[in-house]
């Protein structure tokens, strides 16, 4: 997405977020959680790398998990928001980079235990093991972890315009579901963010 005008909220999302929040809790428990087919699609990719998916936890599993412990959700600004409203309403992992703070061009691949990698929230870089998959820049910076951690390279700010979204699903989720969940999130951003969309789509 370009041309984007991030905010710390808007008065017409937040009657939208309210709601639909409230309807995704009102459905929500541990059960139905641990048995979401897409969840479980994340789950199976970790072991078939030799992750635990209980330290690995997909992205919209940890926000729904959040979700059903306190009510609501954290949050971040309006970018952030829009895109964790699309993850627990659909359970695809969602996670948006800011262009101007990539460098180079974005590559899904398997990672060689050379890459750069601060996660989001941390202090400062830490390792990264081979063998995993990952959204990697020009600069050999992960910036993001399979679809469990981003990154503070590229976190989204109030003063972000240029947005690179990733909508990642698994063999549950055909790519039609993919699609219509990246399009709910791209009407979103314009309704409430303005810009206009670059789509590209890539199969895991």
């Amino acid at each position: 997405m370009h041309g984007m005008t991030n905010q710390q909220s808007r008065d017409e999302f937040e009657l939208l977020w309210q709601n639909e929040v409230s309807k995704v809790h009102a459905e929500l428990t541990a059960e139905s959680i641990d048995s979401n087919p897409i969840l479980v699609g994340f789950r199976e990719i970790k072991t078939s790398i030799g992750r635990s998916p209980k330290r690995f936890v997909a992205a919209s599993e940890n926000l729904l998990a959040l979700l059903l412990k306190n009510g609501t959700l954290p949050r971040i600004n309006l970018i952030v928001d829009i895109y964790n409203l699309v993850s627990i309403q659909t359970a695809l992992a969602i996670g948006a980079h800011d262009l101007a703070k990539v460098s180079g061009d974005i590559r899904l691949d398997i990672t060689n235990g050379t890459e750069g990698f601060w996660p989001l929230g941390a202090k400062e870089p830490t390792g990264l093991s081979a063998g995993e998959y990952a959204y990697i820049d020009g600069g050999n910076d992960v910036i993001c972890r399979m679809e469990v951690r981003q990154v503070e390279k590229t976190k989204v700010t109030l003063e972000s315009t240029d947005c690179f979204f990733v909508v990642q699903g698994n063999k549950q989720t055909p790519p039609e579901y993919i699609q219509k969940g990246g399009q709910e999130l791209v009407s979103l951003l314009k309704k409430f963010c303005g810009g206009e969309e670059e789509i590209l789509y890539s199969p895991l």
